[in-house]
């Protein structure tokens, strides 16, 4: 699973299973450690790091297993930060580009009214500077939790396997 070639902030993968989609999660359900926090709700599996090892940018894993067939099941695989932080994370980036929406249309009116527009556009390009900050502080705590991230991983194809599910 590699992380360091992929643009995107929260990496996917899939896997299709030749088990029933109930087996596969009441494999994950059943169970029992302390080196992860485990819960599902219908369908999804989501696999934690403990409290007390948790760091701001430590990832989750969520995984969603379908129903194909009969006796046939894909799993979907999601890594991602807390669902708080991915929250926060969101909202600052619309924050920017609402700042950025609002800067342009002030320079642009007073462009048309033949005002100065010099700190409008100095002002658009600070949010784009935010924008590129906050991307590369997402990027570098995808870094910082990459570790968790196989650990997770490692931990859900144990799993399988253990239960012949792999």
């Amino acid at each position: 699973m590699s992380t360091d070639n992929e643009i995107v902030l929260r990496p996917r993968f899939k896997m299709e299973l030749d088990h029933h989609h109930q087996s596969v999660l009441k494999a994950f359900e059943a169970i029992e450690t302390t080196d992860f926090k485990i819960s599902r709700v219908d369908d999804h599996v989501f696999i934690r790091i403990p409290k007390n090892k948790q760091h701001f940018w430590s990832p989750e894993l969520h995984l969603e297993v379908n129903k194909l067939e009969a006796e046939t099941a894909l799993l979907h695989g999601l890594f991602g930060p807390n669902p708080t932080i991915w929250t926060l994370f969101m909202f600052v980036h619309f924050g920017v580009a609402g700042l950025f929406i609002a800067f342009g249309i002030w320079s642009y009116t007073n462009w048309r009214l033949g005002n100065s527009y010099g700190i409008q556009l100095g002002l658009m390009a600070l949010m784009v500077l935010v924008w590129i900050g906050l991307y590369v502080a997402g990027r570098l705590g995808r870094r910082k939790g990459t570790a968790e991230m196989h650990l997770l991983h490692d931990f859900m194809k144990e799993t399988l396997s253990k239960n012949g599910l792999s």
